[in-house]
């Protein structure tokens, strides 16, 4: 199939417009990190392409008391540099600076990482954690999604060919609660993550775990919520032999997920020291809150 042209589009109306129009012909360009690599393949080869790259709506993080939203079109730099993600929130700047290049990182959206779909996207996992929801538009319409149904039940929840993703929101955590992650890739430029955990973690004044949320990327097809070890940790005192028994935990759920796959065993190894790692990190951070 041969390009027939690329529309410049400036407001979300006009996107939705092209995506009504042309559906499975049109693909959405921002950053392009991944998509021009998959037409330079011929992975995909769309009618049109809209690039959304011009639209201030979509570029734009904004504090709105209670709970902070996120432009599709933001770039893993721009949230990087802002100060929102500094605190207990660091997990998801951590995920972010992580990501690829700086030349990656300048261009290519978190929008877009979501939009993929890969179960390697470094910025899901913390999103997940924090309970994301992500707003998707079409000419019908807006409708909200939590993010992990998105993931989980692509049939109801995933975006279809006529939707945009206009944004991601999630509720501040308290001072109390802390968003940590941890990521191992085959390389330590440039790595596509093999393996990444968040944590999303507050203790009471005894130390014991009275809120938890763990998300996985590449420990399955999706990035997803790892309930066995939430469920595991819920009102336990967070030492080094409880986290032993809750990398056992894991590891016997990737055992099931994964039952077959070459990577596992690497994966079981590997798992003990991202985990230990992300709920490690979130406990030095709490225990300087509370100091």
């Amino acid at each position: 199939m041969v390009l027939e042209g690329v529309y410049k589009v400036r407001s979300i109306d006009e996107v939705v417009e092209l995506l009504e129009k042309y559906r499975e012909n049109a693909k959405i360009i921002a950053g392009g990190t991944d998509i021009v690599i998959a037409l330079r393949n011929e992975k995909i080869t769309p009618k049109v392409l809209i690039d959304i790259s011009s639209i201030d709506e979509l570029k734009s993080i904004k504090d709105e008391g209670e709970f902070i939203k996120i432009g599709a079109g933001v770039t893993f730099t721009k949230i990087v540099e802002s100060s929102l993600f500094q605190k207990n929130l660091w997990g998801l700047y951590k995920a972010c600076r992580l990501v690829g290049s700086p030349q990656i990182r300048n261009k290519g959206t978190i929008g877009g990482n979501i939009a993929n779909g890969s179960s390697a996207a470094d910025s899901i996992p913390p999103l997940i954690c924090l309970g994301s929801t992500i707003t998707l538009a079409s000419k019908n319409g807006k409708r909200k999604v939590l993010l992990e149904e998105y993931y989980k039940d692509k049939a109801n929840y995933g975006m279809k060919e006529d939707e945009l993703l206009v944004s991601i929101d999630f509720k501040k955590p308290t001072e109390n609660r802390v968003l940590s992650f941890a990521k191992l890739g085959l390389r330590k430029a440039l790595a596509i993550s093999r393996i990444s955990i968040a944590t999303f973690l507050e203790l009471d004044k005894k130390g014991q775990v009275t809120t938890i949320r763990v998300a996985s990327g590449s420990l399955g097809k999706y990035p997803m919520r790892e309930l066995e070890v939430e469920e595991f940790l819920c009102g336990k005192k967070l030492n080094e032999r409880t986290i032993d028994e809750a990398i056992k935990v894991v590891q016997q759920s990737m055992d099931e997920r994964l039952k077959g796959r070459s990577t596992l065993p690497y994966k079981r190894v590997a798992v003990e020291s991202m985990l230990r790692e992300s709920i490690g990190d979130g406990i030095k951070f709490l225990d300087g809150v509370r100091a």
